[in-house]
């Protein structure tokens, strides 16, 4: 085997560069929980699977199967969708639906980003699914994929219902599910002022981090209550996204000055890096083959969280094998890039084919052989 050094690419910040606050941030909630987007690594958490009410916080699972039936081209961003009797009656944080009333998918994900609107939650979730409970089903369903062991969703708005609960931790995995395969939900949760009814009917974003908090992304604030004040926050500097869930906060201003904390500690304390070799990894011959070599690359691009202070003791290896044998796939494994930090192995990356290989056949083979006889007479 092959063993080359590399230096791990920086993406963005230099070595001289602060380490980790063993302190932690400062909260004020029953349960936090912070969460770089890209890795989903947890960077501090609190509770984080208490079994909690999630109060609006409900509606992030709601926005991400919306934004899938929009990925899918199940429905456009104007589809219009009708307000039943049933979804024009919602309580709580709404934006006044009349029976009958129409409003186009971009329109409902404007009330249901900005101002929260059950009524608008309950219209998508009829229109998506038959009636809101099925839409629910799905809603667990969605939860049991993505691995949300502390979650039962009893309605797709977060009004108080019995056994309605999940966790931080859960927040955070469906938070992150929306904002990392579906990032057009900004086009919403990033909107501080807006309108709907032709501008009769004036939006503001509930969540106060979006016009008050440098790089705030999203994604949903919640209160009831029982649930207290609760948070999803996004935000993004320098290519990294955090998440900051806060469930129970004792007053609203509580819950954005313990999210600010929690991403302020996160972007503080941690980078994103690159990994990639410094140099060109070389070609390794492939035998019988119906060319001489194989490129090997990394199989995909991959970015590794690191403490800052460790930027600077950040090495890698890499190991390829001296020859391969044909027929080489295009993405075979061939070897591995090793991340170590501080000497201590932090990720092995597989390196693959960058391309096929196939094999001689018997006739290629002794058609070779016999132009090597001829050259050697």
């Amino acid at each position: 085997m092959k063993k080359l050094c590399a230096i791990l690419l920086l993406l963005t910040l230099p070595f001289c560069l602060l380490s980790v606050s063993a302190a932690g941030p400062e909260t004020n909630a029953k349960a936090v929980l912070l969460m770089e987007k890209t890795t989903g690594e947890v960077l501090y958490e609190e509770n984080s699977h208490d079994q909690l009410e999630p109060a609006s916080v409900t509606k992030v699972m709601t926005m991400l199967l919306i934004m899938e039936a929009l990925d899918n081209g199940t429905i456009t961003k104007d589809t219009m969708v009708p307000v039943s009797a049933t979804a024009a009656g919602m309580g709580g944080s709404q934006v006044y639906m009349k029976e009958g009333e129409q409003f186009s998918v971009n329109d409902m994900l404007k009330a249901i980003a900005v101002a929260s609107g059950n009524d608008a939650s309950v219209a998508m979730a009829e229109y998506l699914a038959g009636s809101e409970s099925s839409f629910v089903e799905k809603m667990n369903e969605k939860a049991a994929q993505l691995g949300m062991a502390d979650t039962v969703f009893q309605n797709c708005t977060g009004l108080p219902a019995e056994g309605h609960h999940t966790s931080a931790y859960d927040i955070a995995l469906m938070s992150r599910e929306l904002v990392l395969n579906h990032p057009d939900i900004r086009t919403y949760t990033t909107i501080w002022m807006d309108s709907l009814r032709d501008g009769a009917f004036q939006l503001a974003n509930t969540n106060k981090l979006i016009r008050f908090y440098e790089g705030a992304t999203g994604l949903k604030t919640g209160s009831t209550d029982a649930a207290l004040y609760c948070l999803s926050a996004t935000a993004e500097r320098e290519g990294m996204e955090l998440i900051a869930v806060v469930l129970g906060s004792p007053t609203s201003a509580d819950r954005f000055e313990t999210a600010k904390a929690l991403l302020n500690y996160g972007f503080a304390a941690y980078s994103l890096v690159t990994a990639a070799p410094s140099e060109p990894l070389p070609e390794i011959p492939v035998n019988l083959g119906k060319a001489a070599s194989v490129q090997p690359v990394l199989e995909k691009e991959s970015q590794l969280l690191l403490a800052k202070g460790d930027a600077a003791k950040v090495t890698t290896t890499v190991d390829l094998p001296d020859s391969v044998q044909a027929p080489v796939t295009q993405g075979q494994e061939l070897g591995a890039l090793t991340v170590l930090v501080d000497g201590q192995e932090k990720a092995r990356l597989p390196l693959v084919a960058q391309e096929e290989v196939p094999r001689l056949s018997l006739p290629e083979v002794y058609q070779g052989l016999l132009r090597i006889l001829f050259c050697l007479v």
